[in-house]
């Protein structure tokens, strides 16, 4: 069985489609799904989904570029949704710093210190539950760092949608996070490729981050659940391993990391 440990199956780029979608990710060996919210909504709307569909788990958590609609309020709601046995993580929290750097068309976008604060609140969410981490980090591994550095020891953490190189994954391993690898290992990376060759496999889950960042050769169109298998048989062309020992590892890590059966 192989486990897709971040899909965004409340998205509206499957609209009424998630029977569907499960059902060509259950004929590949695709056993459990992890749905991370963004904000309230999708975080509500994720674990009304694993309610629905047995395979389906659920994370709730305040996205960097939600973070302005973080307020006293909702973190309560938020804190409400996690005392469902369904909902295993908090998550998609991070930073990303892309569109900061970008043109001043995206200033509406939450500043660097308003996503900082938005992480933070909910690194200690975490810490509160006692649920994992799922972590994004784009073009802000710096600060990423220096935040979970000040909560070693204290929560697990899962650094999502891997694409950094060697010398981050170490220093992420150092603190004790895992790392998640998508489609995007599947792409002309080569420090990518190198990282994943030197991350011990104990260390990793796999992910697609649907509906986004579908693997060669399908690059550009609708990313789904299915695709992770393409994720994985990746993984063991770059280690030079079996596939089976992918799935079997990769699986392993997921179920306990998250505690899904």
């Amino acid at each position: 069985m192989f486990i897709d440990t971040h899909a965004h199956l409340d998205f509206p780029e499957y609209k009424t489609e998630v029977s569907a979608v499960l059902g060509r990710a259950k004929e590949v060996g695709v056993g459990r799904i992890l749905n991370p919210g963004v904000d309230f909504d999708t975080s509500k709307h994720a674990l009304d989904i694993a309610r629905r569909y047995p395979e389906v788990y659920a994370a709730a958590g305040f996205h960097p570029h939600c973070a302005n609609d973080l307020d006293i309020e909702s973190k309560g709601q938020l804190m409400a949704l996690t005392n469902h046995e369904k909902v295993v993580a908090i998550g998609e929290i991070g930073l990303d710093y892309y569109y900061l750097k970008r043109s001043s068309k995206y200033s509406h976008y939450p500043t660097r210190e308003e996503q900082i604060f938005c992480f933070e609140q909910m690194l200690d969410l975490a810490l509160e539950t006692g649920l994992p981490a799922i972590v994004h980090s784009r073009e802000a591994d710096a600060d990423i760092l220096a935040i979970l550095k000040t909560y070693k020891n204290q929560i697990k953490g899962v650094i999502h949608c891997f694409s950094g190189d060697y010398d981050f994954a170490e220093k992420i391993l150092d603190i004790g996070l895992a790392i998640s690898v998508t489609g995007n290992i599947t792409y002309k990376n080569p420090d990518l490729v190198d990282a994943i060759k030197k991350i011990p496999l104990g260390s990793m889950m796999i992910e697609t981050d649907s509906p986004y960042l579908a693997p060669e050769p399908l690059r550009g169109k609708r990313n789904e659940p299915v695709y992770v298998v393409k994720v994985a048989k990746k993984i063991a062309e770059i280690k030079n391993i079996p596939l089976a020992q992918v799935e079997e590892e990769t699986t392993k890590k997921a179920m306990k990391f998250f505690g899904i059966k």
